[in-house]
């Protein structure tokens, strides 16, 4: 049974499956010995040893010295452990070696057995260690198949599934089976059906992620992602900070024309992508949220966290977007309730009235105390 072309044999095989050789041969040592035991009795302490570099597997049985012997197959008596070493005293574990001819075929087809099981662990193991490294990032997956309420993806690079559900998919996604597509590693997890890896596009980070991708000054720190907030199929927006001086936040997310922000709203089939410069100032951070919508005035209670926004009437419709979703994701951007009306007259007085580059901003006294 033993030979150097059965131990080339696993080799190839740790070569193949990508198995650790050190994990490969002790799930095999324990499954032969699995099944050396039930050949020969489950009684007997036994333990099948392989050595790869001298090309051999050995059997060894082990017994406990004692004065009086009660189970033959765990123990044996001092006076017959001394004739094999006269050292040996009453407590010691006496290691003898089995014939391997009594490993007969039944056996080995029972290791067989095992050791493709233990196999299939040890790989599901591999692999589950490789995808677990890439939860929270982007992979790319080949689409299998699609049923009613999901879509199943072959993880690029494993043997795993991904899940791809009704609620993790763009409106505008129009998968088939052979499509690669880009997907955000939402949570992997091990239950009774095996590694689960749910996946994801609507998921705000995979937007982050994306961006990532395309804009270095993010990866290396120059620039950050303050916030990011997303109805998926719809519009984005993303509040950025500059990190280092004189550098454009805004402009490195876009790139030279717009070829960075482009590849991500390509990814996305074009979802709307608004990226502001963030602001301490909550006026500023509020009216430039409210992106491309144009502001006239702004009243700003700090205390209350509420915004009152005056825009031109003929941009009203803007400034709230379709369904609510511009002014909505402005609120989550910044964090303020804003309540959004047409301009009517200027009712503010001179002496009330702080300007910026596109908006009168009114602050209340809250405003101040806060900054003193």
């Amino acid at each position: 049974m033993v030979n150097k072309d059965f131990f080339e044999a696993l080799k190839d095989l740790q070569a193949e499956k990508g198995i650790n050789e050190e994990v490969f041969i002790a799930a095999l040592e324990q499954a032969l010995t699995a099944a050396y035991k039930k050949n020969c009795g489950m009684a007997k302490n036994a333990q099948v040893k392989l050595n790869p570099e001298k090309n051999t597997i050995k059997i060894y049985s082990y017994r406990t010295v004692v004065d009086e012997v009660d189970d033959m197959d765990k123990e044996i008596s001092l006076e017959e452990a001394k004739q094999i070493k006269h050292s040996y005293k009453v407590g010691d574990i006496v290691a003898e070696e089995e014939s391997t001819k009594d490993f007969n075929r039944i056996a080995v087809q029972t290791a067989k057995q095992v050791i493709t099981q233990k196999i299939k662990e040890i790989e599901k193991q591999s692999v589950y260690k490789d995808i677990a490294e890439k939860e929270g990032k982007i992979v790319v997956a080949i689409v299998k198949r699609i049923d009613i309420d999901n879509v199943y993806l072959e993880i690029g690079g494993t043997t795993l599934e991904g899940l791809l559900t009704k609620r993790d998919l763009l409106p505008s996604d129009n998968l088939k089976p052979g499509d690669r597509i880009k997907v955000y590693v939402r949570h992997i997890k091990d239950d009774f059906r095996g590694t689960v890896v749910q996946v994801s596009r609507t998921h705000v980070n995979f937007v982050r992620m994306l961006l990532e991708m395309e804009v270095p000054e993010l990866t290396n720190g120059e620039v950050s992602i303050v916030n990011i907030v997303r109805e998926p199929g719809l519009r984005t927006k993303i509040s950025v900070q500059a990190k280092v001086p004189n550098l454009d936040a805004v402009g490195a997310c876009i790139g030279n024309k717009g070829m960075r922000i482009n590849s991500v709203i390509n990814e996305l089939n074009g979802e709307k992508i608004d990226i502001i410069n963030y602001s301490e100032n909550p006026a500023d951070y509020i009216v430039a949220a409210l992106s491309p919508a144009e502001v006239s005035e702004i009243t700003v209670d700090t205390a209350a966290g509420i915004a009152n926004v005056l825009v031109p009437e003929n941009k009203l419709s803007l400034a709230i977007g379709k369904g609510g979703h511009n002014v909505r994701l402005a609120a989550k951007l910044t964090g303020y309730k804003i309540d959004v009306k047409p301009t009517k007259e200027q009712v503010a007085s001179t002496n009330d009235v702080v300007s910026t580059s596109n908006a009168n901003i009114i602050l209340d006294d809250d405003f101040f105390s806060d900054i003193d």
